[in-house]
């Protein structure tokens, strides 16, 4: 196996495991700290010490447009997408709905590059994997009763637009000027996404609630497991994974994570797991391949 097949199964590896961790330890992190101030900290944070790092080991400084680049990333994966989460969730969306809701992500991914100039139509293959997984995810959320829920209308919307945001933003950012260092840019988006946050934070009030006093010893280990692990690694790869492969095939992520998310709510908090959930990730296990093994298509006419 070739040293550039292996990093991108490792990127592969570390976005879909380690962000599917993510739903409890963003759950464990707002039990006691303001969301929006939370997550933008936390990318300030890990962005910070991405860039001082590769400033530190002599990588050239990104131009004014690189930063700008970085700036409209950051503001459609980080502001937009993560942002758009917290939202809904603050309004009272129902968890398992979000998880359903945030997983039309390859949908919007596939369908934005398919219209993309230059771009490969998604095909027979990927069609029929993204409808697959889409009812994969359907099956994890509606054995739970999530349709007899109540929906906010806003927060439905919110979680709507951040999918879009989040799909637009990973195929704006293949062919943005960013630098040639995936982990330059990496900082760059966190940071910049992060201070979006943190403004979106201050401007709802966020800052009242902020007092250190009042974090729990579990919402502290999780905020710097989200900087590490969620942030530092996870995001990383997801850039890596961008700028290697295509862009229905790095969406998969989304379906993927909730099935890695019920597994450790049943492993660590003692969520029940069904015959229907082992069914449902399997069927998402599925569309992953169908997605990620169809053949090569010739570019679209027209």
């Amino acid at each position: 196996m070739n040293d550039g097949r292996t990093k991108i199964i490792a990127a592969f590896a570390a976005v879909y495991i380690l962000w599917g961790s993510t739903y409890l330890a963003i759950r464990f992190a707002i039990e006691t700290m303001p969301p929006f101030l939370m997550s933008g900290v936390r990318f300030v944070i890990a962005g910070g010490l991405l860039f001082g790092f590769m400033a530190w080991k002599g990588e050239k400084l990104p131009t004014a447009r690189q930063w700008r680049s970085t700036a409209i990333i950051g503001a459609l994966l980080l502001f937009g997408g993560n942002g758009g989460v917290v939202y809904a969730e603050e309004r009272g969306v129902a968890s398992g709905l979000t998880a359903l809701l945030v997983a039309t992500v390859p949908v919007w991914m596939a369908l934005l590059d398919w219209k993309s100039r230059g771009r490969l139509n998604p095909g027979a293959w990927v069609n029929a994997g993204l409808a697959l997984g889409f009812f994969g995810v359907a099956m994890l959320v509606m054995q739970n009763g999530v349709a007899a829920v109540h929906i906010d209308a806003i927060g439905f919307a919110s979680l709507v637009m951040a999918s879009i945001a989040w799909a637009y933003g990973s195929i704006w950012a293949r062919t943005a000027d960013l630098p040639t260092s995936s982990l330059q840019t990496t900082g760059m988006q966190l940071l910049m996404g992060g201070m979006w946050l943190c403004l979106a934070g201050l401007l709802k009030g966020e800052a009242a609630h902020a007092g250190a006093a009042a974090w729990s010893l579990r919402s502290v280990a999780a905020f710097f497991y989200l900087i590490f692990f969620g942030s530092i690694i996870g995001y990383s790869a997801y850039v890596y994974i961008l700028k290697k492969s295509r862009p229905a095939m790095a969406g998969t992520y989304a379906y993927v994570n909730p099935a890695i998310a019920v597994f450790l709510g049943w492993a660590l908090a003692g969520e029940k797991v069904t015959g229907i959930t082992i069914l449902a990730a399997m069927i998402i296990i599925a569309s992953v391949a169908l997605i990620t093994m169809r053949p090569r298509q010739a570019p679209a006419r027209g």
